[in-house]
């Protein structure tokens, strides 16, 4: 025991003490009962005291652990309303089910997961009997974040009530002949009943938090009341190492989210082994969630530990099981009552005693059986709880034995991630234990069967007769029948095509114009959600502060520091912009929730997420797979874009390759606009495929990328009859003749110059200098979209293994165009290069590879060979390999331009 001597100075110290002879009787006290009943009884009655404290409303900090114990006590459990023999036997034929159909498809080598269900069952059975609402009663139901790996699961439950056939369960993880069941959550290969993608582990728990908090947005702002909906996110105890499972509890706290819960499935492992093989991760996430602010219940103990607590008189048990480590109590799982009597009840006398009053069979039961997680009645209590918990977000530690019920070759193994299959005889045991009605005789050719108690049976009316009280089937995804959005009217977009005149805009700048314009329209206005990871006065977007509010759940209670400036910082209960702070994993999050309010809510919200480019698709691209799957909608605007238009920030500033990135996602329609008017045309687009009367066979589950830039330059007017071109991906921009420029000879060498984005200006530039100079005629192109470009040539190629003719436009814009073309672009090669097999002509590209830099512009440009002079170089030396003018020209080039 410490020597109370020996105490460190602490924050106290530098408090007042009114009374010190009060506070000296107090430690003496204590000091007293330490000497008199042990450390352990002093530190029980200091607990009970906090205990009283805070329910007395006295402001103390918490205890960050409690007890390895339930929090709920036994005699505080409610009954559950419901018939407990009935849910038993679903419970029962969906474990069977589900190992079922694994097992079957493992003949195929498609593989499958099977421990994670049987671990988890009743997390997921108590939730659909009695708490999940669907989504064909009032508001828009519980949004459920099912763990990926239990999937099979939730498969075998829809069969059960009808929802999937033998035939389906038959092709799971065989999707492409059309019957199949993707492997885990994936709305966009199952969309009538995913709705949330959540196999990419950590991305559901980050996703939750935001959805919870989009709700309350939703509901704040009086687009639609959805103040009854719950969110919970199934959880397991590995995944919560992934920093962005736990990166968003302050906020889930700070706003009050008692909208969420988290249910992690503690079984203690992980793919390959213990979680924490020498530590125990429940303590651990107790006090990572209580630390965060939230509710914690933990929900441990099946009900054959009660006797053995009772027998606990000393608290030695207790504590004992605060010392074991989470690897050492998943072998006593594995392990004979004899070894569980030597290595866990031997530690010291009092439990060596307490040992000898229990049975071997007891023993056995409680460490290999009894967890809170296989007993429906404390599962029951844990939700009951935390639905009752007002203020605060909740989060159920529930502990169970990964493979539970699949027999001694799965349960608690470190393999059973990977183990695909049971033996029949393996299959038979699960049956006994079970009590299923399958027979010897339906194992036929050694083949397991499913298992049905028939359309009509108790056990499936009960189960739809539950999920109608609560708002029919889950999980389900609902395609809501939403009226097209009207059109913004077209003056917002209009007042680019005529051009900046002699002042220079940043397209950045341009878009946040356009977006001004655009929440002002008074029948979709309200419906965009801007967001913004602390970068709002970087990208212009201050202006939008004091007119749509920033959104607070708490409003403003304080007096901003700028209030007496035009545009001060107003935060606001019914504001408009979701501005994040420094987390771009939080923003895409809430991008998602608004991306896919349309189906989630039946609301058609307009989310634009404007961030520096480096910092999307490299840093969340995951997100954006998920936003893909999820069929979200919406304009992601990749800000201060480019390797070199950035300047003075560096390597890790500059962007160089995100329309790369961006290309990989097949959701994300990827552009890369030079001019104001280009921005105008796709966002304006953009809406009508997304939000309004997209055109028959239009994909409108898809996402825009645009990237925009912080250079400030002339925007020109908007040229006729380029729509289709910019949409596309391409456009002839001028030709040297209609740009004004004097080529001496008639017959000059020509050559096609196609920028994109601000390298649209160099390329200006340089057909500028190859005709004063070099007596070269350059036609430039704007390049709005390489990608775009790039699926619609590999569509055509598709459509030849078809049997059908067709021509991309890549091939067809140029078709016609003399000399060789040269490419330019603020990205890597690999951008421009995209198109190079369909383009007819001789093709050539200048891009920014390698690391970003910090310098001026022009340096950097000259740095990577794409300023204005490297391209003319360039083109000159396309042109002389054609034999078009003399290579000496190149070499004069070069050292006239000092490359």
């Amino acid at each position: 025991m410490t020597d109370p001597s020996a105490i460190q100075p602490s924050e106290l110290d530098q408090l007042p003490d009114r009374d010190p002879e009060e506070t000296a009787e107090w430690q003496a006290s204590l000091d007293a009962v330490t000497k008199a009943a042990g450390p352990h009884r002093a530190a029980y009655l200091m607990r009970r005291t906090l205990e009283r404290a805070e329910g007395s409303g006295l402001a103390l900090p918490k205890l960050l652990e409690t007890d390895y114990v339930n929090t709920i006590p036994t005699a505080a459990e409610p009954a559950i309303e419901g018939d407990e023999a009935l849910e038993l036997k679903i419970a029962a034929w969906n474990r069977w089910n589900a190992a079922a159909m694994v097992t079957r498809g493992s003949k195929y080598g498609v593989g499958g997961h099977i421990a994670t269900f049987a671990s988890a069952a009743w997390l997921y059975e108590t939730g659909f009997n009695h708490f999940f609402k669907g989504k064909e009663g009032d508001g828009s139901g519980d949004q459920l974040y099912i763990q990926g790996h239990a999937s099979p699961g939730i498969y075998a439950r829809a069969f059960l009530d009808g929802r999937l056939s033998e035939q389906q369960l038959d092709h799971f993880r065989q999707e492409s002949g059309g019957d199949g069941l993707p492997s885990y959550p994936h709305p966009r290969r199952l969309p009538w009943l995913w709705e949330f993608p959540t196999v990419s582990m950590g991305l559901g728990p980050l996703s939750a938090i935001y959805q919870a908090r989009f709700n309350r947005y939703l509901t704040n702002r009086k687009i639609k009341d959805v103040s009854a909906s719950h969110v919970w996110a199934f959880l397991g105890d590995g995944e919560m190492d992934e920093p962005e499972a736990t990166a968003a509890l302050a906020l889930a706290s700070r706003e009050g989210l008692d909208n969420l819960t988290f249910v992690i499935n503690c079984n203690l492992q992980r793919l390959d082994g213990p979680v924490r093989a020498n530590f125990r991760v429940v303590q651990e996430l107790e006090a990572q969630f209580r630390g965060a602010g939230w509710n914690v219940i933990k929900t441990l103990w099946g009900s054959a530990w009660d006797e053995l607590f009772q027998l606990d008189t000393t608290g030695a048990l207790v504590r004992r099981l605060r010392e074991v480590p989470d690897a050492q109590f998943q072998t006593y799982a594995t392990r004979d009552a004899a070894y569980i009597r030597e290595h866990f009840f031997g530690s010291e006398p009092a439990l060596v005693e307490l040992g000898r009053l229990l049975t071997d069979d007891k023993i056995a039961e409680c460490f290999k059986v009894s967890r809170g997680g296989h007993e429906p009645r404390k599962v029951y209590a844990a939700y009951r709880a935390a639905l009752s918990h007002a203020g605060a977000p909740t989060v159920i530690l529930v502990q169970t034995v990964k493979g539970f019920t699949l027999g001694k070759g799965f349960e608690s193994k470190n393999a059973n991630h990977q183990m695909k299959k049971l033996t029949v005889d393996e299959f038979k045991d699960m049956r006994d234990l079970l009590e299923l009605p399958i027979s010897d005789s339906q194992f036929v050719d050694g083949q397991v069967p499913y298992g049905h108690p028939g359309a009509d049976s108790p056990e499936v009316r009960y189960l739809q007769e539950r999920r109608a009280a609560l708002g029919g089937p889950a999980p389900a995804r609902r395609t809501h029948a939403i009226a097209p959005l009207p059109a913004p009217a077209d003056k917002a977009f209009a007042s680019f095509d005529k051009g900046s005149g002699s002042q220079s805009l940043a397209t950045t700048m341009a878009f946040v114009r356009l977006v001004k314009d655009l929440v002002r329209d008074k029948e979709t206005g309200k419906r965009w959600v801007p967001i913004v990871p602390d970068e709002a006065r970087t990208f212009g977007m201050e202006s939008l502060f004091p007119s749509l509010g920033i959104y607070s759940p708490k409003g403003q209670t304080y007096e901003p520091v700028d209030r007496d400036q035009l545009m001060y910082y107003k935060e606001a209960t019914d504001g408009q912009i979701l501005n994040e702070g420094i987390t771009e994993a939080g923003s895409m999050a809430d991008f998602i929730a608004a991306a896919s309010a349309y189906s989630t809510h039946g609301e058609a919200m307009i989310p634009f997420y404007i961030f520096y480019s480096m910092f999307g698709w490299q840093r969340t691209a995951d997100q954006m797979w998920q936003l893909g799957d999820q069929l979200g909608r919406g304009f992601l605007v990749g800000a201060t874009a480019g390797r070199t238009t950035l300047t003075g920030e560096g390597l890790q500033h500059a962007d160089g390759h995100s329309p790369v990135i961006a290309a990989t996602n097949p959701a994300a329609l990827s552009y890369d606009p030079a001019f104001a008017y280009e921005i105008g045309a796709i966002v304006k687009d953009g809406l009508r495929r997304m939000y309004g009367e997209a055109a028959p066979g239009e994909d409108r589950d898809v996402f825009y990328y645009l990237t925009v830039y912080n250079e400030p330059m002339p925007q020109p007017a908007k040229p006729a009859g380029v729509d289709e071109g910019i949409l596309k991906g391409l456009y002839r921009f001028n030709t040297a003749e209609s740009a004004g420029l004097n080529v001496a000879a008639a017959n000059a060498p020509r050559i096609q110059l196609l920028g994109s984005g601000t390298a649209i200006h160099w390329t200006l530039e340089a057909q500028k200098l190859l005709a004063e100079e070099w007596g070269v005629a350059a036609d430039v192109w704007s390049a709005t979209s390489w990608t775009e470009l790039r699926r619609d040539a590999l569509e055509a190629d598709e459509a030849i293994l078809r049997g059908e003719e067709r021509t991309p436009y890549i091939r067809k814009a140029l078709d016609g165009a003399q000399g060789p073309v040269l490419a330019v672009s603020d990205y890597m090669r690999q951008v421009p290069d995209q198109i190079a097999q369909w383009v007819e002509q001789d093709y050539s590209s200048l891009g920014a590879d390698g690391f970003g830099l910090s310098d001026t512009r022009e340096a950097a440009r000259r740095h990577f060979g794409i300023d204005a002079q490297s391209i003319v170089v360039a083109a000159l030396a396309q042109l002389a390999r054609r034999g078009e003018i003399k290579a000496s020209a190149v070499k004069e080039a070069r050292e006239r331009y000092g490359l």
